[in-house]
């Protein structure tokens, strides 16, 4: 059983220019961090997958200050905001399937996607996430079904 943590990025800041380039807040960062720590501590982390967006690739430097030992590693668009979600997980299968040794994969991306990326694998549920909110599925890579666990948000997890 893999299990698949899909994370919202830390709170940014308001928009006023490219969404794409916002970066996070103060809070965002000390979330960032905090997260990376509890995410170390509780999962470990070994496959990443995070956004192109500013805010997406600051949480998961904050995350990867705390989680060090990840064996796959990628940046791709596939989870941006304005994403096909049932892309994201087909993607995010072939890469279970191809690297067998990542046991837990983080995917740090944007509200409305990481919604529709949990609903794509757990049908029966589509949360709305708050920032640094993280979602932990079970996957079973056999059968291809994915077992819905719970969600975390920074103020349960410190």
């Amino acid at each position: 059983m893999k299990t698949i943590l899909i994370m919202r990025h830390g709170d940014a800041q308001p928009q006023q220019g490219p969404d794409h380039l916002r970066a996070l807040t103060a809070i965002g960062n000390q979330q960032a961090d905090e997260v990376g720590e509890w995410l170390a501590q509780r999962f470990n982390p070994t496959g990443l997958l995070v956004s192109p967006y500013v805010r997406a690739q600051q949480t998961a430097d904050g995350v990867k200050k705390h989680c060090r030992q990840f064996a796959f590693e990628e940046t791709t668009s596939d989870i941006i905001p304005s994403a096909d979600a049932q892309r994201a997980i087909d993607y995010l299968r072939a890469l279970i399937e191809v690297h067998p040794d990542v046991d837990t994969w983080l995917l740090v991306a944007h509200m409305p996607i990481v919604s529709y990326m949990v609903a794509q694998l757990c049908p029966e549920k589509m949360p709305i996430f708050p920032t640094c909110g993280v979602a932990d599925i079970g996957y079973d890579e056999e059968s291809g079904k994915a077992q819905w666990r719970a969600l975390y948000s920074p103020q349960e997890r410190v």
